[in-house]
């Protein structure tokens, strides 16, 4: 082994390796040096806000890099350019905007843990900054550039795309690449009628306008705006502060620029020379202009006919060899197409497809195109189509949004498809394409103002919009196509949203670059938008403006002109509603049994619990969808049929909500002498009546039902403690009556009503006898029909008859009359046992000179016989009934120590438990006698059926059953 020597650095081996010293114990370690870092900034104040630009501190290679930071609220922006020589025809610009969750503290829930392609936000936001930023590059500057915008901190109060916007132009301004900024970005809001500069996230959700405006010093480059029909003059004035305020972040970056910034490098441009251009216009300028002044070419006929002009062109250049002017000629011919075709607008008044500069092109409107969808619509606006379909799904189908600021899911989307068999090509798809993304969200902001709220539909709302061919503004008839499929649903819109393209041609002095003359176009063709100079898109409703949209291709228009584009859009705008309308103006019934059904209802968390299981099961055996939110539970299927089939098995496991009206199906769990319990799927019992199993009397209930049988009931009544009254004859069609069994019916009810104790401690003789009179009157004329071999329709039953079946007769008698014994327990018995001999001889008296009226000179002999066997019979039922309502109440009368004459309030007895159930205890009180114990709120105990328990009779329900107190709780 070696010994460790610590002048040379040696150490001993270890493990079988000669190594040396780390460091030499005796030397001090090195000292890091101090970097100087120069960092610029600018610091200023809009509005409440502070603002400040920082460049020098981070991204050194890039051709600009700039943080701009508002509170806690930061962002990156760099920008760099190719090396490349720019040989091309266009700018491949491209801008890159990025929200990372580290920026909230917040690591990504993706698989990966890392974020993937771009969301569809950050695609917006890119736009945003793209739009403003393209036309201020100088012409023919084709060198490849690219800007990445990066937030690096969110506090979540401020949208971080408005200051993207504005370091990118600071970025530009201090690269070395050629750029005629800066600009100025900002947001609008208005909340009760007041603009607010630069609003919180907070505010915005207030405010019934979001635009975001961007301009030079003196011009307007870019306007987005989603608003809930505000009107034209409320927009004007919007942007006319916009403009005031925007150009306040211009002077800072100017100041920035100047400590800064680097010089301007100098790039090749790729400008086609004058003579070349003036060649190429003699050959092919009168044959062009002969092209767009026949107006009956369509789109692509026109485009062959002009293609045919540039092969023509370029087969005399290649004949003479002037290898330079092929090498430009494209670009030089459609410079010469441009300027025809502005030429004979601005000079002519004439458009290329021969209208008007005000005309709307014909119109073609369509609901239900697709009967078995939600919703459908085609929208066509001269040669621009697109079919629109909805489709309605559950709240918890709503799109999950990952951003830094908003809302965290959304329930509307509209997704926009522009494939390339709409514009005769043929392409690729691959992945989310930014102008997709970017015309889908503006006609989301344009439908997004008139639907109802989200309390009143439930529901997550899709639109898909399918370009099927495109001659300009596909965008704006999504607009149209979408609200007429919106109402095809049968989604209540507030009214119909229309959306209309207004272009711009203007003629500018080539010294001084101000417009010398222009004109409006109305609803422009797709070559209009490419050989013009602006496409303003406006959607909005009869009464106000919902979106907007404006790119340009120059450098700035005046904000004047602007303003003036409003008016000819809201005329256009108005002619697309009143077509519209006379197509569809209302949400459409969806009463087709092989239509889309959806269905929401509430759900106990104990059955939430039940179906979380069973979930995705349900959903593969029906084919429908469950979506099961806070309390609720939605399904969605593709017809009735598939609906009720995923229906059964969701209540089967749920319970449904058992509401008064409503039909639903149980099973019946046993059967008692005054009715049936049925239980529902989910544990939910309701009590069917023995007068509620038909429209005729029912003696027995197990006549009629038996345990283990399935009905559809109907619920009647559901009290506070939601106990459930269920009907089987609600559910049943009425029977058909002859009018004479109609009467009969009716007078046997109004004796059994007579024989009924209501609300008078004593019973009318008078009443009696005027019913039994005209009962009599009716005996006497069947007596007379007798004699020809006729049974009476009128039978009276004897005393003992009545007692055998006086659970069917005198509870249904209580029950219907719901006037029996509304008083206090104690007054009920004195009302049911105060008939003393005295009283019943005095009501006997009044029956007996009721039978000695002067009706029975009129009736036979032998029907007097009769009479006086039914008045005996009458009046012991009469007297019997008294004491039947008591009796009626408990399960029977056997005597014993308790009678139901005898148990008073107060009395101390020992009872047996005879069930349990869920709020309380049914008791044997003896004497065939039983009552009730209800379970005190979280006092539940456990009892056993059998055991005895010392109560206390503490008061009488309203149908005189006892309620007893445990001695013990006292």
């Amino acid at each position: 082994m070696f010994l460790r020597r610590c002048k040379l650095g040696f150490r001993t081996i270890c493990g079988g390796r000669l190594g040396f010293m780390s460091s030499l114990p005796y030397l001090d370690p090195p000292m890091a040096r101090t970097q100087d870092i120069d960092t610029f900034t600018e610091e200023f104040e809009i509005g409440s806000h502070r603002f400040k630009f920082e460049t020098g501190k981070i991204a050194w290679f890039a051709n600009g890099a700039v943080v701009m930071g508002i509170e806690d609220t930061k962002v990156l922006s760099t920008v760099t350019s190719a090396k490349g020589d720019g040989v091309r025809d266009f700018l491949p610009l491209s801008v890159e905007y990025q929200e990372k969750q580290y920026a909230q503290g917040v690591i990504p829930t993706t698989f990966m843990r890392r974020e993937g392609a771009p969301k569809e936000r950050e695609l917006i936001c890119g736009r945003i900054i793209d739009r403003p930023i393209r036309p201020l590059f100088p012409s023919g500057f084709f060198h490849e550039v690219q800007a990445i915008a990066t937030v690096l901190s969110s506090d979540g109060k401020q949208d971080p795309d408005i200051i993207a916007a504005n370091a990118t132009s600071a970025a530009l301004m201090l690269s070395d690449i050629p750029w005629r900024g800066p600009i100025g970005v900002i947001r609008i809001g208005r909340i009760n009628g007041q603009f607010v500069v630069n609003p919180s996230t907070d505010e915005l959700s207030l405010s019934d306008l979001n635009l975001v405006y961007a301009c030079t010093k003196d011009k307007t480059l870019m306007i987005d705006v989603q608003a809930r029909e505000i009107s034209e003059k409320d927009l004007e004035a919007g942007l006319r502060l916009a403009h005031v305020e925007a150009g306040k972040f211009i002077e800072p970056q100017i100041r920035l620029a100047a400590k800064a910034g680097k010089a301007k490098k100098q790039y090749k441009l790729s400008m086609v020379s004058v003579s070349t251009l003036d060649k190429i216009r003699g050959m092919a300028e009168s044959s062009i202009e002969n092209v767009f002044s026949d107006p009956s070419y369509g789109k692509f006929e026109r485009g062959e006919a002009l293609d045919k002009i540039a092969q023509d062109v370029r087969n005399v250049l290649e004949e003479e060899g002037d290898e330079e002017s092929l090498k430009v000629l494209s670009k030089a011919v459609d410079t010469v197409r441009k300027e025809v075709v502005r030429r004979r607008i601005i000079e002519k008044g004439l458009r290329v497809d021969g209208r008007g500069l005000d005309d709307v092109r014909p119109l073609y409107c369509e609901s239900g195109y697709l009967s078995r969808l939600h919703g459908s619509s085609i929208f066509a606006r001269g040669f621009t189509q697109v079919l629109c379909t909805v489709t309605l799904g559950a709240p918890g189908d709503a799109q999950r949004l990952d951003s830094l600021v908003g809302p965290p899911t959304k329930r509307f989307m509209l997704h926009y498809s522009f494939p390339p068999y709409s514009i005769n090509e043929v392409g690729k798809r691959v992945g989310l394409n930014r102008r997709e993304v970017g015309h889908g969200t503006l006609a989301e902001k344009a439908l997004l103002a008139v639907l109802p709220p989200e309390d009143d539909l439930p529901f997550t709302v899709r639109i898909n919009s399918e370009v099927m061919a495109s001659d300009g503004s596909t965008s704006m008839a999504t607009v149209c196509g979408g609200s007429m499929a919106l109402l095809d649903a049968g989604i209540p819109l507030k009214e119909h949203v229309a959306g209309i393209s207004v272009g711009l041609v203007s003629e500018v002095d080539p010294l001084t670059g101000e417009i010398k003359d222009y004109r409006i176009l109305t609803d422009i063709l797709g070559l209009e938008d490419h050989l013009g100079d602006m496409d303003f898109k406006i959607a909005g409703t009869r009464r106000g403006i919902t979106a907007v949209q404006l790119d340009i291709k120059p450098a700035g228009i005046p904000l004047d002109i602007i303003c003036l584009c409003l008016e000819p859009a809201l005329k256009g705008r108005l002619q697309i509603i009143d077509r519209m309308e006379k197509e569809i103006n209302a949400p459409r019934p969806q009463d087709d049994r092989n239509s889309p059904r959806i269905i929401t209802f509430n759900v106990s968390n104990e059955g939430l619990r039940r179906l979380w299981p069973h979930k995705k099961r349900i959903e593969e055996e029906t084919s429908a969808r469950v979506s099961i939110g806070d309390g609720t539970v939605t399904t969605i299927a593709k017809n009735q049929e598939c609906m009720e089939k995923a229906l059964q098995k969701v209540y089967f496991l749920t319970g449904r909500e058992i509401e008064v009206g409503g039909i639903y199906k149980g099973v019946v769990t046993s059967v008692k002498e005054f009715g049936a319990f049925v239980e529902f799927n989910g544990g939910q019992q309701g009590l069917l009546h023995i007068s509620e199993l038909s429209h005729v009397k029912v003696c027995r209930v197990s006549d009629i039902v038996s345990v283990g049988q399935e009905l559809s009931l109907k619920c009647i009544d559901k009290d506070v403690r939601g106990n459930i009254s269920l009907s089987l004859k609600a559910t049943l069609p009425q029977p058909q009556k002859d009018d004479a069994k109609i009467k009969d019916l009716t007078s046997l009810k109004e004796i059994e009503d007579a024989c009924v104790m209501t609300k008078e401690t004593t019973l009318s003789a008078e009443k009696l006898d005027s019913v039994l009179k005209s009962v009599l009157i009716g005996q006497n004329n069947d007596d007379k029909k007798a004699s020809f071999g006729s049974s009476p329709s009128i039978v009276i039953r004897s005393a003992a008859e009545c007692d055998a079946q006086e659970c069917c007769t005198d509870q249904t008698s209580t029950t219907k009359s719901g006037d029996s014994v509304k008083s206090s327990s104690s007054s009920k018995l004195q009302t049911v046992t105060g008939l003393d001999r005295k009283k019943k001889s005095s009501a006997v008296n009044s029956l007996n000179s009721s039978f000695d009226a002067p009706v029975h000179k009129r009736v036979s002999s032998s029907a007097s016989k009769k009479n006086q066997k039914g008045k005996d019979k009458i009046i012991s039922s009469v007297v019997d009934s008294e004491t039947s309502v008591v009796k009626s109440t408990f399960s029977d009368s056997h005597s014993g120590s308790v009678s139901p004459n005898s148990l008073k309030i107060g009395d101390k007895l020992i009872a047996k438990v005879h069930q349990v159930r869920a709020r309380g205890l049914v008791l044997e009180l003896g004497g065939g006698v039983r009552g009730m114990y209800r379970f005190e709120v979280n006092g539940r105990k456990d009892f056993e059926e059998g055991k005895e328990l010392q109560v206390v009779c503490s008061s009488f329900s309203t149908k005189g059953i006892p309620v007893m107190s445990l001695l013990e709780d006292e």
